[in-house]
């Protein structure tokens, strides 16, 4: 220990600090200001950024006594004297907030490029906050609002962006700020990490390491003996059910017998310290027997191939999935031009910049025993007693993992209790169990609370990835332009355990015929198991990947017909009336040819050319089409139930409250929340607060999945505070009027049995400018025309905030980003390995809102959060293919193998990594 004496926020800091720590440490742990947030330790991802004597510094691999005698200035010390600082102001003004876990790192830098800006006397260009935030990730705003926010606040005129939209009402189709936001431009916002318990125990995870193995035996025992430790669990250790899963139960809790993926659980460790637990991991002996690994998805399905899990029937088919509409022989027949194409999609990581934190508290937990303080009034946190097994986690799903955990415990459910925290980004990958079970078994196991943080490397190890996809597919149509059929085989690579493999490639299978009025389907999916790391849901949820082949198609089968690939579009597009290939007529809702109308006239402005020449510069302009369902579907049951409590408040007048399970990753549901409630009562939405997810306090809302939130959660809200409101006419003046909801959403039909298989689908349509270096191969996204048919615009703060940010997440889907693994071990195990788009890669983005209004949906509303990413990659490509002549079928686009295709005349780049063609055909029974 050595004396670190530095002034933080303007107060003077004298404390004793291990000599090894980081600056980060010192101001999370032992200065409590953990506005500063972690979110990789390896100086990639930028959001632990603080400024040391005027400079912005990665606090996670600063040296802590670097900063002696240094002046450090945190994200809490912006406000310090009660008023905003003009960055966090213009952050609110913007919507340049959305799960809030890189944004004081955000602020923190673009302060930093203010002040030096301000001292030399120079102007802040968006060339300068680019330069300046270049190593700053942000996952979920597109960067667009953080650029307008850091120039008003550099003192220009820069009013938010928001498309236009309907006639707002009383609050529904106001622009507003999440009602969080303005704790996490303060840094006040507490993630899971953010907490520390009174007696807290730390935990470690033993990995199997091996993709694939008989485990002979586990040795505990060294690890046991160490000092410090307080825990080590096996399989043998748990109480109840020894699996978890959010469709199958097939995932082990802890493995006993055999590991499927290097991520595997094997045991368990909690310590008084995250050293002694990493130590305890070292000293547990495992055997293994080592089997065959299957790391491909065509290999899976071979005859001979190594079976993941033996006891299964079909052996490493995890689900055989059709569709068919028509007759596929007679619409080929009626086709005049037929396109066959196989195209291959990688798998992909979330890299949420939260790495998944989980903290088990025991039942019976006062905060007293260990030295801490107790509120009497405190009903969750440090200061309260836990009067059962408790959670906290930022989870999409927070009553199925009160279920799950509650299986494992050996209990019932309502003896289990989570808190959802704050979440910092999810995307689909925070709703499986990763370590929710974990950290309660050991809380019980110890009758101490212990969190279970993963590092980024084991996060990228661990969690369920985005699907690998090989997509075959047909396209047929006549010479003047009218689809026929639509023929595809799709094979997609569900990892290890079935996660939500079936329901994401169901989505994919039932859209791969894109959103047009086709007359003759037949598509065949068959999910695999494999070794590799499972995989499950991801925004867009199978959809980005099916549309993928199907907009390339379309545009190979345009050029091949002569036709415009925007009229060929329109003359095929899905409208009321239409039936998709499942069978489900559209009768109300359908905004796509509005949304191919807006983006076509805002591309064809002035000087319109599809390609043209700057030099060594090549530009060009590429089109795709989407659509996306809302809700669950499929016959699954859908609701949501959800509490309205309203008071009158003598100075305020009437007050509400909204409590519903349901999950806020930086969606903006809590801004939609608010509104539908407000709207309902007359009030202004700033009266309305929300409280999630909490499974003692908030009644289930559902998963946070399916783009369903907005509709089924927002309905459950709506007709709460309408009963709400009939109750307030004849309630006393100083009563609390209190009501629950339960919503069920339309009935659906399974696939395969025809009708409605969904409540609603959004539609978009998207034009992407493309620059080419014909030197280099390099491709860089320049403007992006975007129109979403989204029902009704809520908050339109908020929802342009999901559209720019859906839309540089495919970007990087498209050019950058690949979660590569080789014979079952990944490669990309460091955040230095994968490339998510940076704030240098963010196009101009221009918006259109479009509202053809659902009969069910809150005011019209229906879900959105994924469409926006689903038709960026083929828009891109289709693009690159008009700029070069190059067709790409195969994402990430490989940009030195595009080179050596521009250099040599080539007219595609082969598939790469691990090409099959043409892809085998495989009889698992029969097909659709």
């Amino acid at each position: 220990m050595s004396r670190l004496q530095m002034t933080v926020n303007g107060a003077a800091v004298d404390i004793d600090v291990p000599e090894s720590h980081y600056l980060s440490e010192v101001l999370r742990e032992d200065l409590r200001l953990t506005g500063t947030k972690i979110g990789c330790n390896e100086a990639e991802c930028g959001i632990c950024t603080v400024l040391v004597n005027g400079t912005a510094i990665v606090s996670c691999v600063f040296p802590a006594f670097k900063a002696q005698g240094a002046t450090v200035e945190t994200i809490e010390g912006l406000s310090r004297d009660g008023g905003l600082h003009a960055l966090q102001q213009a952050f609110l003004d913007h919507g340049a907030v959305q799960c809030g876990i890189c944004t004081p790192g955000l602020i923190m830098t673009a302060k930093g490029l203010l002040d030096h800006k301000q001292a030399a006397g120079e102007a802040v260009t968006e060339e300068t906050i680019r330069a300046a935030l270049k190593d700053s990730y942000c996952r979920c705003t597109g960067y667009q609002s953080v650029i307008n926010a850091i120039l008003q606040a550099s003192g220009q005129d820069i009013p938010p962006y928001l498309p236009e939209t309907q006639e707002p009402g009383l609050a529904v189709g106001r622009a507003q700020s999440n009602p969080d936001a303005l704790a996490k431009i303060k840094g006040s916002a507490r993630f899971t990490d953010d907490y520390s318990f009174p007696g807290m125990l730390y935990a470690r995870t033993k990995r199997a390491g091996v993709p694939h193995a008989r485990i002979r035996s586990i040795d505990t025992s060294a690890a046991r003996r160490l000092d410090g430790v307080r825990a080590v669990l096996t399989h043998e250790d748990i109480p109840g059910r020894n699996a978890h899963g959010v469709v199958s139960v097939d995932w082990p809790v802890l493995c006993g017998m055999k590991v499927r993926y290097v991520g595997d659980a094997v045991a368990i460790v909690a310590a008084d310290s995250e050293a002694i637990a990493a130590a305890a991991l070292e000293l547990i002996e495992v055997d293994y027997e080592t089997l065959p690994a299957v790391t491909d998805a065509i290999a899976a399905a071979e005859p001979d191939a190594a079976l993941v899990h033996e006891e299964r029937p079909d052996g490493n088919l995890l689900k055989h999935i059709k569709v068919k509409k028509g007759d596929i022989d007679t619409g080929f027949a009626a086709a005049d031009v037929i396109v066959d194409q196989t195209y291959r999609t990688p798998t992909t990581e979330h890299l949420f910049l939260e790495p998944e934190c989980s903290i088990g508290v025991p039942a019976g937990y006062d905060p007293t025993d260990f030295g801490g303080r107790c509120d009497a009034l405190a009903v969750r946190g440090e200061a309260a007693k836990h009067d059962k097994t408790t959670i906290y986690v930022g989870s999409q799903i927070p009553y199925m993992d009160r279920n799950q955990a509650a299986a494992a415990l050996g209990v019932e459910n309502n003896a289990v209790r989570v808190v959802a925290t704050l979440m910092g980004g999810g995307f689909g990958g925070k709703e499986d169990i990763v370590g929710q079970i974990h950290s309660a078994l050991l809380a019980e196991a110890t009758q101490r609370p212990v969190k279970m943080l993963y590092s980024r490397q084991e996060s990228l190890m661990v969690h369920p990835k985005r699907h690998a996809t090989i997509v075959r597919i047909r396209t047929g149509a006549t010479s003047d332009g009218k689809l026929t059929a639509v023929e595809a085989t799709l094979y997609g690579d569900g990892g290890a355990y079935a996660s939500l493999s079936e329901k994401v490639l169901t989505r994919a299978t039932t859209h791969a015929t894109g959103p047009y009025d086709v007359p003759n389907a037949k598509v065949d999916c068959f999910a695999l198991y494999t070794n590799n790391v499972p995989c499950g849901a991801f925004r867009g949820f199978g959809v980005t990947q099916s549309c993928f082949a199907v907009e390339s198609n379309m545009d190979m089968l345009a050029e091949k017909l002569g036709l415009d690939p925007v009229e060929f579009r329109r003359m095929n597009a899905l409208d009321v009336g239409s039936e998709t290939a499942t069978g489900q007529v559209l009768r109300e809702s359908v905004g796509l040819q509005e949304c191919i109308d807006k983006v076509e006239h805002d591309m064809r402005q002035d000087d319109f050319r599809w390609t043209w020449d700057e030099g060594h510069r090549r530009f060009a302009w590429g089109l795709a089409v989407g659509y996306k369902n809302t809700g669950l579907g499929g016959g699954a049951p859908d609701k949501a139930t959800a509490e309205v409590e309203a008071w009158q408040d003598p100075e305020k007048g009437l007050l509400a409250e909204v409590r519903i399970s349901s999950a806020e990753m930086g969606q903006g549901l809590p801004a939609v929340l608010a509104a539908c409630v407000a709207e309902e009562l007359g009030i202004a939405t700033e009266r309305v607060s929300v409280l999630l997810g909490d499974t003692d306090y908030c009644p289930d809302g559902g998963p946070t999945t399916a783009s369903r939130q907005t509709y089924v959660s927002g309905n459950a809200a709506r007709l709460a505070a309408k009963d709400v409101a009939v109750q307030l006419a004849d309630a006393a003046p100083t009563s609390r009027v209190k009501a629950q909801h339960e919503y069920w959403a339309p009935k659906t039909r399974p696939l395969g049995s025809g009708g409605d298989m969904h409540i609603a689908f959004g539609f978009c349509a998207q034009a992407v400018l493309c620059e080419i270096d014909m030197r280099t191969g390099e491709v860089a996204v320049r403007k992006v025309i975007a129109a979403h048919d989204v029902g009704r615009a809520i908050n339109p703060l908020t929802l342009e905030g999901q559209i720019e940010g859906g839309i540089v997440m495919c970007i990087g889907y498209t050019l950058t980003e690949h979660y590569i693994q080789e014979d079952g071990i990944p490669w990309t195990n460091v955040m230095a390995r994968y490339k998510p788009p940076s704030i240098t890669h963010a196009p101009k983005i221009v918006s259109h809102i479009v509202e053809h209004n659902t009969s069910a949906g809150p005011f019209g509303a229906k879900g959105m959060g994924e469409l926006p990413s689903i038709p960026t990659s083929p828009a891109i490509t289709n693009a690159i293919y008009r700029a070069t002549g190059v067709r790409m079928r195969s994402l990430p686009v490989d940009q030195d193998e595009l080179l050596r295709a521009i250099r040599s005349g080539a007219t595609e780049v082969e598939l790469a990594w691990g090409d099959r063609e043409p892809i085998p055909v495989i009889d698992f029974g029969g097909s659709a």
